[in-house]
This record gives structure tokens, C-alpha cells and sequence, in this order.
């Protein structure tokens, strides 16, 4: 517990926004796919802010957040509408946003979360409400006068952004960072958004304040922008516990305001005073008929989500899986359908499939896909390829470190293990006939390791054995090879 800790209780709670993936905006047609676009070339009157022109409700977007709302077990409105947003700002085109603000389409859900080294917790989702993207806003320095001016890209403006508000039910910066994770994880799972907070397309405000241990009234809270990274947003909280903390202590009264996080300097640095709802002049828009989603048209998109991180990672344990292995195949939903692939295609006992199949995912496929910095999408083996694989060291036909060579192998050239062993003599040698040689010759040429043997040293023969799998290139049958030296030891 920190020393800030042991006098105050930190009280959290974060807003993030998320773009949806879609192939149009949110309000008109042009294509929402700008990363790699000229700037200002993805632009139409609509999201230009022209006068005259009329949104159009996108309706994948929708279809999205209530997939979303369903996954975060919230509410979601039989009737709900859009709003605008009003407040000048050079990267708002219409001179106003298209939001929501008193009728969201999802409310009154949660979402569980159990950091590393502390108990679990359940956090609250007040709402999660549909909006559009702004522009771009490019700052830049002139390399002659010095002085700062800001270029505007339109490209992003009106791109579907979906905001999940939760609770302030957070009281640690570890915990804010797992509802992140936890967070995106849902949101790649169900495929609305790629959710990569560096590409700036997954973004969190932190609202941040202290009470003294044990009271009930909250404090003035804080809210903290800018950070691009799950460990931005965790050092952005701690410097501001201890920031306020010292505030308290000094007698000094905490501001409400919006700070920014500064990465280079590690803190967080005043911007504005803190808007209220109010300052935004909310009213319905009126270019926007309101949203009716009746129950049949959310049940069929109940029963489209697909199954979600947490229950699929029960579903592991349950087949016999630690919780460190289930945590791992289940980061992400592409790593652990090829996992159930491979053990699909394995055809033993579900169970023993399973650990056949973890053990190789998260071992050979985990090291192969850290080292070429890929996906599980772009990895070369077909399931059913690695269950072959799999099989053939399971069954004892070629060794572990066989296998491990073979694999290597597979990738390199595309060929089936069994086409690579046959060719390579690679194959397990178990036959006693065809060891004896070899461990005679190893009893001959080591014979410190034969009287540490014989005067009780259990590791002598390991050595031995090791003697043996190099003359044979790893392919002798290590348990007969170990039969075979005892017995030609204990002659």
C-alpha cells in the first residue's frame, strides 16, 4: 500500500472512445478508411459541415454498439435519439457534434476485472452512446519564423466513435489499466473496432480524485487527457494521486479542470476548467429521426456475438487448461479458434487434445509469432498441419526436439511432417538392437560418468542418456536408452 494510499482513497473513472470499423462514416458515404489516405481527400459536404445538407444514420454503426452494449451487459434502449453538441473549436466543422446526450442507446452495465496480484472488481457502465469523429488537427512549427500554426485534416471527421463511460468504481491504476485491456479485448472479440489506442483509434479521458479513507462524499475531480498507452493512462493516475494528495495535505483547494498528460516529462499539466453538460447547449437534433430498436432486432444480434473472451476461457479451464494457458489462448479471439482448430484436428480425448494443443500454441507457434512480430492470422501452419505434427511426437514417432526441428522445418518449406520426417531419417529410433551400439560406445568413452554411477549419483545417467540423443541426433527413444544403460551398468 503506498503512502498516499494509507490517507486517501483514489477514485476512478474513465471515458473511452472508440472508432467503430466501417466502410463509410458515420453521416454520409465516404469511406471511413483514412489511415493511409491524403489528407482531406475522404471529405463530402456532409462531413464538410456544407449548409444545407442531411446526415444519414449509418446503419452498421448501430448494429456495433448494441453488439457492444449486449457484450458489456448493459441495457439497451428501445427508444433513444441523437443530440447536438455544441462548442467552437477549429476541428469541428458544423460548429457543432452529433451525439447523444440524455437517451443513449445502451446504459446500466459492468464489466469484471481482476488485475494481476489484487482481488477482482466490478465496474459500472453508465452509458455507451453513439457519436461522430472531429477532424484532425496537425500542429506544426514554420522552420523560418518559429511560429506555431495548426493544419486541419477532415479526413477522420464524422468516422463512427463510440464512447463507453463506466462508473467511478476504480480505485487503483492498475485496475484502470485492466478495465483497458479487459475493454479492448471485448472490442476486438466482437469485431466492432480495431481498438489500438497508438493509431488513435481507441482513446481514454481519465476522471481522477481523492477522498480521505473512509468517507463517503467524492472529491473534485480531474479529468486527464492525452495519453496514447495503457501505461500512459497508469502513470498519468498514479502522478495524479500523488499531485492531489499533496494538494490535501497542503490545505489547497483541487480544481476542477481538464490536464493534459505531457510522456516526455511524466506528468500532467493544466489546460482548461472543466466543462459541464450545460456549456454544451444540448438539444435533439432535428436532421435525425430518433432510434427504435425493437426486441427482435436486438435478440438477433444477441444471437450473432460470437462467445466472449471470459466464458471461453472458463471453457478451457474447464477442459483441464491452467488459468495461465486459458489466459494466454484467449488474449485474442484469432489465437484461440486456431487452438481449438489444432485440437479439433489432434482427435484424442478433448482433454489431452487440449494439452497437446496448448502446449505447442503457446510454445513453438508463441515463440515463432514473437519473433517475426505477426499475428496468429499470418501464421504459415493449417491447424490440421500442426495436429500432424503434434500426433506424430505424441505417439512417439519422432522426439520432442524432433519435433521442434521438424516444425521448423514445416514453416520453411510448406511440406507435412510425416513427408519431412520420411525424407530427413528423422524418425524415433526405439528398437534395442538399434540403440545398444550407441549406448555401449557412451559407457566406453565416459567412464567418470559410469563411477559416478556406480557410486549412487542419480545424475550420471542423465548424462549419459545425453550421450546417446547426440550420437543418434536426438532421435533415440530416451526411456529405452535409459533400460538399456541400466542394464549394461548393473552387468
Amino acid at each position: 500500500m503506498t503512502a498516499v494510499a494509507t490517507r486517501y482513497e483514489t477514485v476512478i473513472g474513465l471515458e473511452v472512445h472508440c472508432q467503430l470499423i466501417t466502410k463509410s462514416k458515420m453521416f454520409c458515404s465516404c469511406s471511413a478508411d483514412y489511415a493511409r489516405a491524403d489528407p482531406n481527400t475522404h471529405v463530402c459536404p456532409v462531413c464538410l459541415g456544407m449548409p444545407g445538407v442531411l446526415p444519414v444514420i449509418n446503419e452498421q454503426a448501430i448494429e456495433y454498439i448494441v453488439m457492444t452494449g449486449l457484450a458489456l451487459n448493459c441495457r439497451i434502449a428501445e427508444f433513444s435519439k441523437f443530440d447536438r453538441k455544441n462548442y467552437p473549436y477549429p476541428d469541428l466543422m458544423k460548429g457543432y457534434q452529433i451525439s447523444q446526450y440524455d437517451l443513449p442507446v445502451c446504459s446500466d452495465g459492468w464489466l469484471d476485472i481482476a488485475p494481476e496480484g489484487a482481488g477482482p472488481r466490478r465496474v459500472g457502465i453508465t452509458r455507451v452512446h453513439m457519436e461522430e469523429d472531429t477532424a484532425r488537427l496537425l500542429h506544426r512549427t514554420d522552420a523560418v519564423t518559429g511560429e506555431g500554426y495548426s493544419l486541419i485534416d477532415i479526413n477522420r471527421s464524422g468516422t463512427p466513435l463510440m464512447e463507453i463511460v463506466s462508473e467511478p468504481d476504480m480505485r487503483t491504476p492498475a485496475e484502470a489499466r485492466d478495465y483497458l485491456v479487459r475493454l479492448r479485448q471485448i472490442l476486438r472479440y466482437i469485431g466492432v473496432s480495431e481498438a489500438n489506442m497508438e493509431d488513435g483509434n481507441f482513446r481514454c479521458d481519465a476522471n481522477v480524485s481523492l477522498r480521505p479513507v473512509g468517507a463517503e462524499a467524492f472529491g473534485t475531480k480531474v479529468e486527464v487527457k492525452n495519453m496514447n498507452s495503457f501505461r500512459a493512462v497508469h502513470d498519468a493516475i498514479a502522478f495524479e494521486e500523488v499531485r492531489q494528495a499533496g494538494m490535501l495535505d497542503r490545505g489547497e483547494r483541487i480544481t476542477q479542470e481538464t490536464r493534459g498528460w505531457v510522456d516526455d516529462t511524466r506528468e500532467t499539466v493544466s489546460q482548461r476548467t472543466k466543462e459541464h453538460a450545460n456549456d454544451y447547449r444540448y438539444f435533439p437534433e432535428p436532421d435525425l429521426p430518433p432510434l427504435k430498436l425493437s426486441r427482435k432486432y436486438v435478440g438477433e444480434i444477441q444471437a450473432r456475438l460470437p462467445e466472449l473472451p471470459e466464458a471461453r476461457k472458463l471453457r478451457f479451464i474447464g477442459l483441464g487448461l491452467s488459468e495461465h494457458e486459458a489466459d494466454g489462448l484467449t488474449e485474442d479471439r484469432e489465437r484461440a479458434e486456431y487452438f481449438e482448430a489444432v485440437a479439433r484436428a489432434i482427435g484424442l480425448d478433448p482433454s489431452r487434445s487440449a494439452k497437446l494443443a496448448a502446449n505447442w500454441v503457446l510454445g513453438e507457434v508463441g515463440r515463432w509469432l514473437n519473433t517475426a512480430a505477426k499475428g496468429i492470422e499470418q501464421f504459415p501452419l493449417l491447424p490440421e498441419h500442426l495436429a500432424g505434427l503434434v500426433r506424430l511426437v505424441d505417439e512417439g514417432k519422432v522426439t520432442s526436439n524432433i519435433g521442434k526441428e521438424v516444425f521448423e522445418q514445416m514453416i520453411a518449406t510448406g511440406k507435412p511432417a510425416s513427408e519431412i520426417i520420411e525424407n530427413s531419417g528423422l524418425a524415433q529410433i526405439s528398437g534395442e538392437d538399434e540403440l545398444l551400439g550407441a549406448v555401449r560406445a557412451a559407457i566406453a568413452a565416459n567412464p567418470k560418468a559410469v563411477a559416478d554411477f556406480h557410486a549412487g549419483k542419480e545424475t550420471a545417467i542423465k548424462f549419459l542418456v545425453g550421450q546417446v540423443m547426440r550420437e543418434t541426433r536426438g532421435r533415440a527413444n530416451a526411456g529405452v536408452v535409459t533400460g538399456l544403460l541400466e542394464k549394461e551398468l548393473n552387468v
